[in-house]
This record gives structure tokens, sequence and C-alpha cells, in this order.
């Protein structure tokens, strides 16, 4: 059995892979000529967050939460990295 903490630590590293792709994703958008990939790029990384999410609620309600909680961790953690001083 997971810990909320084994749970936590899931949704960041699900959250950090999310918003890592957001700006390959944004940068698809942004340049124009690969609008198909960057529209499955955006697909995809919606329908995996959403499959890792599905599977951490069978677990319940809490490690759900906590799992989503990592999620929006990862986010602020993220852009700080990915963003250019």
């Amino acid at each position: 059995m997971m810990t909320d903490a084994g749970f936590f630590a899931v949704g960041v590293v699900a959250g950090a892979i999310y918003f890592a792709l957001l700006r390959w994703n944004t940068t698809l958008y942004a340049r124009g000529n690969r609008i198909s990939l960057a529209a499955g790029l955006q697909m995809a990384r919606l329908a995996l967050l959403a499959c890792a999410l599905a599977v951490i609620a069978e677990r319940g309600a809490e490690p759900l939460l906590v799992s989503a909680l990592g999620v929006l961790v990862a986010r602020p953690l993220v852009m700080r990295m990915l963003t250019v001083p």
C-alpha cells in the first residue's frame, strides 16, 4: 500500500510531466506549422493525466485529493525551472 506521501509524489511527477510538456505544446502552437502535432500532444497530455488520476481515484478520495495537490504543487515548480531569466 502506498502512503499519502507516495500519492503526493506520484501527483508531483505526473504534474511535472504534464506542465513540462505544456511548454513544448505551446511552442508548437506558436510556430504554427505543426498544428496537428500540437493538438495530438495536447490530447495526449490531458489523457495521460486523466488516466493517472482515474487509477488513483480507484484507491479512494483521499489518495485522489493528495495526488491532485501534488499536481498543483508541481505547476509553479516546473514553471520556475522552465522560465528563462
